[in-house]
């Protein structure tokens, strides 16, 4: 019995960890979103994104992968050792590169929209806010060890986010610019919320934030 609570404990304590990063991250994307953004989607839980995020994180791997998800799913990591923080201060990084990227101008995509990033990275960012990402999934995991830019860092804490349909398309902005929900998806029924298209829940395994 005593290992049957254990292990009811420990479940318990998983799920309350899942809800956390759920809530974490809706804070970070209402923080996120352009007020000019014509179709961004509201990101809803995928438990499939978050079980193959879980499945890499616990390699304990600095890269993105397995390679063969990568033919599909947009990803972005990070990671950290040291004193304590937040799911939001592991991922304030990416939302950060908004301000080193340079949206295109409508005359400069013909057809296909220029990359203007004045900073060393502006891909976290741009996937975040893919308007076509609506579908996010992700895991954190504690590495005893792990390999990062040459030098090994220990108990390093490793977050994994999968983003589907796959963003950061060369020659493709991340979204339209224009009245906030005025280019949504058809299926989407003009639903709206919070200034994003709104398509409701399709599937028992998408959880909203």
């Amino acid at each position: 019995m005593e290992r049957c609570r254990n292990q009811s404990s420990s479940h318990s304590i998983y799920e309350t960890w899942r809800r956390l990063l759920r809530l974490s991250l809706s804070v970070l994307f209402c923080k996120v979103g352009s007020q000019g953004e014509r179709s961004p989607s509201q990101k809803v839980w995928d438990e499939r994104l978050a079980r193959s995020a879980e499945a890499w994180a616990t390699q304990c791997i600095w890269a993105h992968g397995p390679s063969q998800l990568m033919r599909y799913v947009g990803q972005n990591l990070s990671i950290h050792s040291g004193r304590y923080r937040s799911v939001v201060e592991l991922v304030k990084s990416w939302s950060e590169e908004k301000r080193h990227y340079l949206y295109p101008a409508p005359k400069d995509c013909n057809p296909h929209c220029p990359w203007r990033c004045s900073g060393p990275v502006c891909s976290h960012y741009t996937q975040m806010v893919w308007a076509s990402s609506n579908r996010l999934g992700c895991a954190i995991h504690t590495c005893g060890s792990i390999s990062v830019w040459g030098s090994t860092w220990h108990q390093a804490v490793y977050l994994v986010c999968n983003y589907a349909i796959k963003g950061n398309w060369i020659g493709e902005a991340p979204y339209k610019m224009g009245k906030p929900c005025s280019a949504c998806p058809p299926s989407y029924q003009g639903s709206c919320s919070n200034n994003m298209c709104f398509s409701g829940p399709k599937s028992n395994r998408l959880l909203w934030f």
